[in-house]
């Protein structure tokens, strides 16, 4: 054999297995955004589940705006009929999801600020529990917000870093989008009774 067919052998050898490991750190990362994106998707079906039994505490408890309530029950269909997989987190697919989340937890902030009015519910024991769980739901949601916004940018770093984005556009791995603070976010919401 020439020295020159041993290098390129040897060359050839190198590439593969750095394309080898290459792609296998791709697609752990991938499966790693996979997994965060379902964290997010469990806390907010969390959320959803929680809502009726809130909606059905406040509505024995309270007789006031329907339409309040009504928000709520819409709100809660939007966010729920909205659903994506790991393969679809395109930055537009993932405003999409988040303005129906958005929308749910403006209709839920409106809820609780009108219960607050209401001092026989407040005192409702139920309630109370409830508000508590859904208080919690929505810091779990942030949390997982979080750690898929982490791990995704792990991953995009990754598919976007040379020489990694050459494997990555041979193999198919696409950036994945984030979630990002709603414009409604920037201003605190105000109440008014």
């Amino acid at each position: 054999m020439s020295k020159g067919l041993i290098i390129f052998v040897v060359i050839a050898i190198v590439l593969g297995m750095y394309g080898c490991s290459s792609y296998n750190g791709l697609v752990e990362k991938d499966t790693k955004v996979e997994q965060a994106w379902a964290n997010v998707q469990t806390q907010y079906q969390r959320r959803a589940d929680l809502i009726p039994n809130l909606v059905r505490t406040v509505q024995g408890a309270a007789n006031f705006e329907k339409s309040t309530l009504q928000a709520v029950i819409e709100a809660r269909s939007n966010a729920t009929s909205v659903k994506l997989t790991a393969d679809q987190l395109t930055p537009e697919n993932i405003q999409k999801f988040q303005a129906a989340q958005n929308q749910l937890g403006g209709s839920l902030s409106r809820l609780l600020a009108v219960a607050e009015s209401y001092p026989q519910l407040r005192a409702t024991q139920n309630f109370s529990d409830l508000q508590a769980q859904l208080e919690g739901t929505e810091n779990r949601i942030t949390v997982a917000r979080n750690d898929f916004n982490g791990v995704a940018t792990t991953y995009n770093q990754s598919v976007r870093s040379f020489p990694n984005n050459i494997f990555a556009g041979i193999f198919g791995f696409q950036r994945k989008g984030l979630f990002e603070a709603s414009q409604a976010a920037q201003n605190a919401p105000t109440v008014q009774f």
